[in-house]
């Protein structure tokens, strides 16, 4: 596991997914945990914009979606840690599915804390999900 940040340059190939030359910002668990601290409770943020809000913490031209997720599946798998993990949802406002407990567990979580969720089929999210982001500045 990563114990610090590290910054490198975007390979070619990722070009087109971050827009263009530039860095790339692969985050420490503990960067990744200390911008889920910030979610209140009754309030989301999408992977999307908490990779948006390091890049743009980090000065560089993005983050990197495999380390996030992956310091996410940490925070989450760690007893010890009590980080607000459920707080964060996928892109399309949908749940995450390899949370501990599932999509059962986060839908539980985030129902006690006021929010709706709609189930279609095997997936759900958080309905209105767009009025529940919290804005980290």
């Amino acid at each position: 596991m990563m114990e610090q940040d590290i910054i490198v340059d975007i390979k070619e190939s990722q070009y087109g997914y971050f827009g263009g030359p530039g860095k790339m910002l692969l985050p420490s668990r503990a960067t990744v945990e200390s911008m889920i601290r910030r979610v209140p409770p009754s309030m989301v943020i999408t992977t999307d914009l908490l990779r948006k809000k390091m890049a743009k913490a980090f000065d560089v031209r993005g983050t990197c979606p495999v380390t996030t997720r992956k310091m996410l599946q940490t925070i989450s798998n760690d007893p010890e840690c009590d980080a607000a993990y459920w707080r964060v949802i996928n892109q399309n406002g949908n749940l995450i599915a390899q949370n501990p407990g599932g999509i059962e567990a986060q839908d539980e979580r985030l129902t006690q804390e006021g929010l709706s969720i709609e189930h279609k089929g095997n997936t759900a999210r958080v309905r209105d999900f767009k009025a529940r982001i919290v804005d980290l500045g």
